[in-house]
């Protein structure tokens, strides 16, 4: 059967289920909000309990990548993913399973060949780019301010 790629494309577009993009887009701000609020009232908490603004900001971070770690060691981070999507990249907490993923999936590869390469299979380009991104950033505000 002989079809021209202008066919197949009608038909694969025909036979794929419709995905419910606003019950989609309402569940990943939902997720990535409350993601959000959890580092913000961990931010507040530990300013109440005599932390300074930048040690209390410190701890949320922290607090949230050990968070996302275990939950992805624990497989409860993909689980919410899958229902949340994009609202679980909120950064710091979907750079730290991006980490944490490949590193348990390859330990048993060895600590170089498995854990150490494999690690930054998915955030090495993430790495990469946020290098190239803020140079090319500063660069511009450095002309900017020469001006």
């Amino acid at each position: 059967m002989d079809i021209t790629p202008q066919e197949y494309r009608k038909l694969a577009e025909k036979s794929a289920p419709r995905s419910p993009v606003l019950a989609d887009c309402l569940k990943a701000f939902g997720v990535g909000g409350t993601i959000c609020m959890l580092g913000q009232a961990i931010a507040l908490a530990g300013q109440a309990g005599g932390l300074g603004e930048k040690d209390a900001l410190f701890l949320a971070s922290l607090t949230l990548v050990l968070l996302s770690v275990l939950l992805t060691a624990l497989g409860a981070y993909d689980v919410i993913a899958k229902h949340a999507g994009a609202g679980t990249l909120v950064p710091i907490t979907g750079f730290a399973n991006a980490m944490t993923a490949p590193a348990i999936e390859y330990k048993t590869e060895g600590l170089v060949m498995g854990l150490g390469t494999k690690m930054f299979t998915i955030a090495g380009p993430v790495l990469v780019y946020g290098v190239l991104a803020s140079v090319i950033y500063g660069l511009i505000q450095a002309a900017l301010t020469l001006l």
